[in-house]
């Protein structure tokens, strides 16, 4: 009998076989758990190339590498023969192979050992070969190959209890009030983001209430209940009209939990309240819209944005139908089960290059267009864009796209600056664009699988969304800086501290 290298009872052993630019493998079918199609993979910033990515595998998460780029070999599109095959054990990875070739029945005898030194070629790690048919199947080490790729050290992370809501930082509380506003007909209006509890894209499609207000535009499905649909162009009283990108906030008025429609988000910011102005009293005194305003915010910039008191927004009778018709249906929706409502949490969502990321919003002070006038620091590393005077503080501006090893914006990109507070420090963020305010309960947080080392140390978590097949990376607003580039904004914010005490 041939040495094999492997445990024989005697008994056939069972190999899957695949290709990988255009060579045959083998793996041992003990080590497999399942082949599957290749879902939607989200992928990991600064991740070393063997690491594809995340993927939701039937509520969990796990990572996925790319068999080329562990074998040393150029990484290649994504084809309809594509798999992954999932390995089983306590730390579950899929391989992402060209091709799955058959699942064969291998006499012992025909698995040589000995001859796994000479058939490897540079980057294979092989325990043995066996002939099939007119090619020679290579058995891949493929723990030793995947521990030559990542790190699978215990994490740390992976023992937290993420499932508890975290404390409220110490910033989110000095900041205050905050407020969201957004476009309608033209206009530029707000609420507290307290009063705010989730903002979503619009659906394509919605159902009509027969003989309902003007101002109800239909009723979606949401979160196991039904949500009724408000137009805020007739709640205050504006123009009709037929705006293209809507956005839903989901907000709880008088036990009703409603969805006011507005044609875009704009942004998110801490308010000074000195810049606060009680309504002028010739507008309480008009009929109309204006009476839903409760406050105008200078913002700068000869820029007005009227703060609208929801509770003031309706019709008493209006809200009497909705409570009669979705009152008990809202207030399950908008509590659920007295424990899981105590862990909801919130999070902004953004996009780089197609990917989605989140953001504690307690982390968030501030979401706005990006300055035309960024100023350049010489000698910085290339992710530092510069700084901004954004309302008299000077502001480090980073480019995420950069900082992530992204490539550049291409077209008429239209990026958004996210303002984000660590416990040190206090950045701008450059991101693609700004999606939704997003509400889950931490059970849909998970950890982020620790195959990568210190290239997931930006990554808390993962919100994986089961339900609708969407994953999202939850990102650690402390470790969206490494150490040195943290200690490079250190002497930055001396440097301004130095300068505003020499001008006093």
């Amino acid at each position: 009998m041939a040495d094999t290298g492997i445990a024989s009872s005697g008994a056939s052993h069972r190999f899957l076989t695949f290709r990988s630019e255009g060579r045959l493998y083998a793996l041992p079918a003990a080590l497999i758990a399942e082949v599957i199609r290749v879902p939607a993979i989200a992928r990991v910033p600064q991740a070393p190339k063997s690491l594809l990515g995340l993927v939701n595998l039937r509520g969990s998460v796990i990572p996925v590498a790319s068999m080329r780029s562990v074998l040393g070999r150029s990484e290649a599109a994504s084809s309809p023969a594509s798999r992954l095959i999932v390995l089983g054990g306590s730390a579950p990875v899929a391989l992402a192979v060209d091709e799955v070739a058959a699942l064969v029945n291998i006499d012992p005898a025909r698995v040589s050992a000995s001859d796994a030194e000479l058939a490897a070629e540079t980057g294979e790690q092989l325990t043995g070969v066996f002939q099939l048919d007119t090619q020679v199947a290579k058995i891949l080490d493929i723990e030793r190959l995947l521990r030559q790729a990542f790190t699978f050290e215990p994490s740390n992370r992976q023992s937290k209890a993420i499932a508890e809501r975290p404390a409220r930082t110490k910033q989110a509380e000095e900041a205050g009030q905050r407020l969201v506003t957004f476009e309608v007909a033209g206009q530029e209006y707000a609420l507290d983001l307290d009063v705010v509890r989730e903002i979503v894209p619009a659906p394509e499609t919605t159902t009509s209430i027969p003989g309902s207000d003007d101002a109800v535009r239909g009723i979606i499905a949401y979160r196991g209940g039904l949500l009724p649909l408000l137009a805020l162009r007739a709640l205050l009283g504006l123009p009709a009209g037929s705006p293209s990108r809507e956005k839903i906030l989901v907000t709880l008025i008088a036990g009703v939990q409603v969805g006011l429609i507005a044609e875009g988000t704009r942004a998110i910011f801490s308010v000074d309240p000195e810049l606060v102005e009680a309504t002028p009293a010739v507008l309480n005194a008009r009929a109309g819209g204006e009476t839903q305003i409760k406050a105008i915010y200078r913002a700068g910039n000869g820029r007005l944005v009227s703060i609208l008191a929801p509770e003031q927004m309706f019709r008493e009778d209006v809200m009497q139908r909705l409570a009669k018709s979705f009152g008990a249906n809202s207030a399950k929706t908008a509590e659920g089960p007295q424990d899981t409502q105590k862990q909801d949490l919130r999070f902004l969502v953004f996009c780089l290059n197609g990917d989605e990321f989140a953001l504690p919003i307690d982390s968030v002070e501030e979401v706005a267009r990006v300055p035309d006038q960024i100023t350049r620091l010489p000698k910085t590393p290339k992710f530092l864009e510069g700084v901004v005077n954004l309302r008299g503080e000077i502001l480090p501006v980073v480019d995420q796209r950069r900082r992530f090893d992204m490539p550049a914006r291409e077209g008429k990109a239209d990026p958004r600056l996210v303002v984000v507070r660590a416990e040190r420090h206090r950045a701008g963020l450059i991101v693609d664009s700004v999606s939704e305010v997003l509400r889950c309960s931490s059970n849909a947080l998970q950890p982020a699988p620790d195959l990568t080392g210190e290239a997931l140390s930006l990554v808390r978590s993962v919100i994986n969304l089961e339900s609708v097949g969407r994953m999202i990376l939850l990102l650690d607003p402390a470790e969206l800086l490494s150490r040195a580039e943290q200690g490079l904004l250190d002497t930055f914010a001396r440097n301004m501290r130095d300068k505003k005490s020499l001008q006093a």
